[in-house]
C-alpha cells in the first residue's frame, strides 16, 4: 500500500450534483437513479453545501405511518428547501490530500463523504465506500 496516495487517485471525479433551487424531489430521484448517498450542492463550481439521503430520511417521518407514501414524500418535501436541509459547515480536503489522511478524518468525524475541492473549485468527492474498496484492492 503507498502511503503517499493523493485522495484524487480514487475519488469521484464525475459528481452529481445540485442547486439549491432545486426540489428534494429532484434529490430523491438522483439519489435512486444513480445509486448515492451525498450530493454536493453547488453554486456555480462553487461548492455551498452537501445533501446526504439521511438528511431527506431524516424529514420524510411520516413514511412509516401512511400508505401513499410517494405523496407523503411530495408534501413533506414542498415543506423545505435544499438550503434549509443540507449540511452548510463543511469539512473539505484537495486533491493532494493522502488517502491516509482522508481515511483518518472520516474515522474521527461522524460523517460518511467529504468534498474534493481546490482553489474553491469542487473536483471530486469521497465516500467511506471509495476507502474501503480502495483497501479491498490492496489484498
Amino acid at each position: 500500500m503507498k502511503k503517499r496516495t493523493p485522495i484524487s487517485a480514487i475519488m469521484t471525479k464525475d459528481v452529481i450534483t445540485l442547486n439549491r433551487t432545486d426540489s428534494l424531489e429532484t434529490a430523491e430521484a438522483l439519489f435512486k437513479k444513480h445509486n448515492i448517498r451525498h450530493i454536493p450542492v453547488v453554486s456555480g463550481n462553487k461548492i455551498i453545501g452537501m445533501l446526504s439521503h439521511t438528511d431527506l430520511l431524516r424529514i420524510s417521518f411520516a413514511d412509516a405511518i401512511y400508505d401513499d407514501e410517494e405523496y407523503v414524500d411530495a408534501v413533506v418535501y414542498n415543506m423545505f428547501t435544499i438550503d434549509q436541509v443540507m449540511a452548510k459547515n463543511l469539512v473539505s480536503v484537495n486533491t493532494s490530500t493522502t488517502i491516509k489522511e482522508v481515511a483518518e478524518l472520516l474515522a474521527e468525524k461522524e460523517f460518511h463523504a467529504l468534498p474534493v475541492v481546490d482553489k474553491n473549485t469542487l473536483m471530486g468527492i469521497v465516500t467511506t465506500t471509495d476507502l474501503i474498496q480502495y483497501l479491498l484492492k490492496q489484498f
